[in-house]
């Protein structure tokens, strides 16, 4: 990127009313078959318009083709018995009825290839794409076959590989992973949790990236970070091992969160996404306050390595705000960029 502080939001997008109930994850499409196909494709368009016109720099999709973040990628897997549900605790925060892995998992083809190509032929502007990672993965299941975290998430590592160098041909410039599971199991992100991200992004020659928050701005995620005190020092378990790895970005949660903004220092050398956008609440925040959260990291960060993000997806925002919320974002960064100059 030659643009100082570029924006992007970090992946979803409310949908609009026609394709799926507002302001709800998992939400049922509310339409079928050709028409939900061609429903799909006319809100990705619209969610890249409204990224340009907010001002942003790195386009996504605002994952608009997709019913979940993690779970619609599975759905296009061998292995997993989406009839077949069981009852799980999603990063030992709340219980979701998840598919069964059932036999070995695999992909037939890639997933979302021609989304990523459509959406290139929609922008001339760098694009990003968003996929679940490894650990994340496997905790939106219930494993049945495996009976392995490890395991499985290697299988998946190798599986995202695939689909993360069909995405780079069809002309991506940064593939992000998603990994908020890293903000809860330390122990097997220290054993093979980056490791299994490495494996993911092994061989490619886009930009890559690596998210993790604090999870969508629902109740159970901020009656979570409620109990976690005065400081939020979870990244200080991920960020050294990131920094060493061969991640080029990595995106984090900062505006409104209560993450000491020195443990940005931790990454030093890498490029950092900062979350300056909240999207647990409707506020929409100034471009003074998007530049003092950008500002208050630079000490930690060079400017040229430093990102404008959200702090996580808006899905469950309403369309307005979220796209308030991105003009203040590119207004924000704007305001710093010619601070800078």
């Amino acid at each position: 990127m030659n643009t100082l502080l570029p924006t992007t939001i970090v992946g979803s997008l409310p949908k609009p009313l026609w394709l799926s109930e507002p302001e709800k994850l998992w939400s049922p499409w509310k339409l079928h078959d050709d028409e939900l196909r061609d429903g799909k494709l006319d809100a990705q368009t619209l969610a890249v318009h409204e990224q340009s016109r907010a001002g942003l720099d790195i386009i996504s999709d605002g994952e608009q083709t997709r019913q979940h973040f993690v779970t619609t990628f599975i759905e296009h897997l061998a292995g997993v018995d989406f009839d077949r549900r069981e009852t799980v605790r999603i990063r030992d925060r709340y219980d979701a009825s998840v598919p069964t892995v059932v036999g070995a998992v695999g992909r037939e083809r890639p997933v979302f290839a021609a989304d990523a190509a459509r959406l290139r032929a929609a922008t001339d502007q760098p694009i990003k794409w968003a996929l679940p990672g490894p650990m994340t993965m496997i905790d939106t299941l219930y494993d049945a076959h495996y009976h392995s975290r490890e395991k499985l998430a290697w299988e998946f590592a190798t599986i995202l590989n695939q689909e993360a160098r069909d995405l780079e041909a069809a002309g991506v410039d940064i593939i992000q992973i998603d990994e908020p599971a890293f903000n809860v199991f330390f122990d097997e992100l220290k054993d093979w949790g980056v490791a299994a991200l490495e494996r993911a992004t092994e061989g490619l020659n886009c930009r890559t990236a690596v998210h993790i928050c604090y999870g969508y701005g629902i109740k159970a995620n901020t009656d979570w970070k409620a109990t976690l005190g005065s400081e939020w020092r979870q990244y200080e378990e991920s960020f050294p091992l990131l920094q060493q790895s061969s991640i080029d970005i990595v995106s984090l949660e900062s505006h409104n969160s209560r993450v000491p903004v020195e443990l940005i220092e931790l990454l030093r050398g890498k490029t950092v996404m900062l979350g300056a956008i909240d999207v647990a609440n409707d506020t929409i925040e100034t471009p003074h306050e998007v530049a003092e959260t950008l500002r208050n990291a630079l000490p930690y960060v060079d400017v040229d390595k430093l990102y404008a993000s959200t702090n996580c997806g808006m899905a469950p925002l309403t369309r307005s705000v979220a796209r308030e919320k991105m003009v203040a974002l590119a207004k924000g960064a704007s305001l710093l960029r010619r601070e800078i100059s």
